[in-house]
């Protein structure tokens, strides 16, 4: 994963990135036979780890930022280590459930998934990715934000982005694929929390390191003006695009 890319935004990713839905840890948790251990890979904050001890005994959560680990919330079922996603040195066959929560795509995936197959217990383990991309306010706000996403910064996503902008689909994915119901994320937030979430995404602040200005000054006025009085809460929607598989364990 380029761990660089979220170092400076740390604080800013706790603050202002939405939460995920609770049914769906709920959800996945239903497929594993075991709940002795999950594995949260790409923890960043630990919002996924957070909610998977809920269910499970106990969580490591793993990111190679450690500037990302360091913000995360504690909790007394998690366990936050600062590695990458190939090389996680988590016990061999202990993990009832795998999960990557908006990170998939940083990773080396032959390695992960060797990692996977090491990791995930002999039998019964699934493992469950997921990721977000634009989300839906309104038309007009819509319509603004997807220009800045496109035009204004769109130069500036790395290449791994056009996984997310799949929804996944495509991605290599080698297991028994189950297939879920829908998910989406959901939030109520005010235009500062808005333009807080737009100043973390990485593009955004790669256009910064190279142009010396933010780039959300370009969208900033007319922005405001799309959304109303700035102080109103607008309702936002992130779909989830989830794959789950079984990982059946190969022999040798």
């Amino acid at each position: 994963m380029k761990d660089r890319l979220f170092s400076k935004q740390a604080n800013d990713y706790a603050r202002f990135r939405p939460t995920y839905p609770e049914d769906l840890f709920g959800y996945v948790a239903s497929l594993t036979e075991e709940h002795s251990c999950a594995w949260d890979c790409g923890t960043g904050n630990g919002q996924a780890a957070i909610a998977l001890a809920h269910y499970y005994d106990r969580v490591i959560g793993t990111d190679p930022n450690a500037d990302q680990v360091a913000h995360a919330r504690s909790h007394p079922k998690v366990e936050y280590r600062i590695a990458p996603a190939e090389g996680s040195a988590i016990s061999a066959e202990s993990s009832d459930l795998i999960v990557a929560a908006q990170a998939l795509h940083w990773f080396d995936l032959g390695k992960f998934y060797a990692e996977v197959q090491r990791v995930a217990k002999s039998s019964g383990s699934i493992i469950a990715v997921w990721c977000y991309g634009l989300m839906e306010i309104t038309p007009a706000v819509d319509q603004i934000i997807s220009r800045y996403y496109h035009n204004v910064i769109g130069k500036y996503w790395e290449m791994e982005r056009r996984w997310v902008e799949q929804g996944y689909r495509g991605l290599p994915f080698p297991f028994e694929e189950i297939m879920p119901p829908e998910f989406s994320m959901e939030a109520d937030w005010i235009l500062d929390h808005l333009l807080g979430y737009l100043n973390t995404w990485s593009a955004t602040q790669t256009a910064i390191r190279l142009e010396g200005a933010n780039p959300i000054d370009l969208i900033r006025a007319e922005l405001r003006e799309a959304w109303g009085h700035v102080e109103m809460k607008r309702q936002i929607r992130w779909p989830l695009f989830v794959r789950i598989g079984r990982i059946n364990k190969k022999a040798g």
